[in-house]
């Protein structure tokens, strides 16, 4: 072996572990194609001509070797792996200071039903469209400095259940500084990695930091695994829209600001598509101050996230959700500092066959699980209302939750929750709820943004259900810190319950 082939990294067990063991036999290193990672020049143009040549041989792996690569943005071509060597990190270029633009959103996209992020994938430091077998691979880091984590919201004219009614007291300004016009995005780029559709994809290993509005969006891509990765973002972490047959796995997510993993099933394609035959499993998700998880100080001076809720970093299916969701697994994922499981569909799709289990969480700032079946209808004319049915949480440990927040199950009037088993959960809240917490009643709030807080103080401290047809609580027990003047359970229309073994201590 050469001192060069031992200074990129390329051992003989790193060669054999890479997703795409084919792609081993041309390597291709940036450098050659005049990229120098000095932190200084900019390095896109070379490392896409790197990327091109791989592919033009048939498939190859690009390596990168130790050094800062500052960048615009990258694209993507099938047959190439991209290998970030120890010590390299791709650095997001900023427009403002640098010269050069990313490339520009793409035309002609509806973005009636969903927000300026997820209808662009191409303002992206690195993106892919209709690529096949690609991966992006090895210890080294991507460093979102340059990237924006704001846009514009939906152009959808009702404009109803748009945002969180936490944010219902935050004035024009305060929106416009979160949502800024299309045009200022124009050479921007929000997103550190977008994948349009393609097939075989595996992401390992590397590190994200600041990865703007989205650290990885993946949408209408098939065969898609994303393992071992650690990603400390000001904004989404991992989004999976319109996705089917998708895995990740060891995967650490920090994302104070919004979700740290997350399924779509939004309108982006131009119809509604189901998201199916995906699992999360044995990953980390955390509220923890941006940085502070790389970092390993795991600082907590941040109290709300921009939607004026507590921090956020949890795992969700939903907000957007007019192709529903079938087949989602959960299991084996921890929860620290942050809002718990919320399952949700409120744009007319179908939410059905999701399993969580083996669930831990500590320091929950809002319901450590929350399902929610909505009449919002972000969605073309016909647009109906959706379904929740056959959902079973399992084996649940969550301490330190909110008084405010049980777990909760919100139906519709007509439009119940259907089969929802909830077994072998313990739940240890703050306790403190009042006699007056106890009298109230929601209202239904049918069209609202679909948030755990949306309903403010509920009526009960350990479950709250309404519009529930088939409930099973099988060993769910509860206890408080301090009493809670709250009875533990409140049942609303809730038909089919079946309770076993359900100690509840205050």
């Amino acid at each position: 072996m050469s001192r060069r082939d031992m200074a990129l990294g390329l051992i003989a067990g790193g060669v054999a572990s890479l997703p795409f063991p084919s792609h081993a036999a041309r390597r291709f290193d940036a450098r050659d194609h005049g990229a120098r990672g000095d932190g200084r020049a900019i390095d896109s143009v070379a490392i896409n001509a790197a990327i091109l040549a791989a592919s033009a041989a048939g498939g190859g792996t690009v390596v990168l070797p130790r050094g800062r690569y500052l960048c615009f943005s990258l694209r993507l071509q099938s047959r190439v792996t991209l290998l970030l060597a120890d010590g390299a990190v791709i650095e997001a270029a900023d427009p403002a200071r640098h010269a050069g633009l990313y490339d520009l959103p793409e035309d002609g996209i509806d973005q009636l039903y969903q927000d300026f992020g997820h209808s662009h994938w191409r303002n992206s430091l690195i993106w892919g469209e209709d690529v096949e077998q690609v991966a992006i691979t090895g210890p080294g880091m991507i460093h979102g400095v340059g990237l924006a984590r704001d846009g514009p919201g939906a152009r959808w004219k009702k404009q109803a259940g748009e945002r969180p009614l936490s944010m219902a007291q935050m004035t024009d300004a305060d929106i416009a500084r979160l949502e800024p016009d299309a045009a200022k995005m124009q050479g921007l780029g929000n997103k550190a990695i977008a994948l349009k559709n393609g097939r075989d994809i595996r992401l390992s290993g590397f590190t994200i930091l600041k990865g703007g509005h989205f650290a990885i969006l993946a949408t209408g891509t098939r065969r898609l695994t994303i393992e071992g990765l650690s990603i400390d973002t000001d904004r989404d972490g991992i989004d999976l829209d319109c996705v089917r047959d998708v895995r990740v796995e060891r995967c650490r997510v920090n994302s104070p600001n919004d979700d740290a993993i997350v399924v779509k099933s939004s309108h982006a394609l131009g119809r509604a598509i189901v998201a199916e035959n995906i699992l999360i499993r044995d990953c980390d998700v955390s509220g923890y101050d941006m940085g502070s998880m790389i970092d390993g100080t795991l600082r907590t001076t941040q109290q709300v996230a921009p939607d004026q809720d507590r921090v956020t970093g949890r795992i969700k299916l939903g907000t957007e959700s007019n192709g529903g969701y079938r087949n989602v697994r959960i299991e084996d994922c921890r929860f620290t500092r942050c809002r718990g499981l919320a399952l949700e569909t409120v744009d007319g799709g179908v939410m059905e066959q999701v399993v969580a289990r083996r669930l831990t969480m500590r320091e929950v700032t809002t319901a450590p699980l929350f399902l929610r079946l909505g009449d919002r209808r972000r969605g073309p004319k016909g647009t109906g209302i959706g379904a929740i049915r056959d959902v079973e949480i399992s084996e649940v440990d969550a301490r330190g939750i909110d008084h405010r927040f049980p777990a909760a199950l919100a139906g519709l009037p007509g439009h119940p929750i259907r089969n929802v088993v909830l077994r072998d959960v313990h739940l240890a809240y703050a306790g403190g709820g009042t006699r007056l917490d106890a009298e109230r009643r929601p209202a239904e709030l049918a069209d609202a943004y679909p948030e755990p807080s949306m309903f403010g103080v509920l009526p009960s401290w350990a479950l709250w259900a309404r519009h529930v047809d088939g409930l099973t609580l099988d060993r769910f027990t509860a206890t408080t810190q301090k009493p809670d003047a709250r009875p533990p359970l409140l049942f609303d229309d809730v038909a089919g319950l079946i309770m076993r073994d359900t100690p509840l201590a205050n």
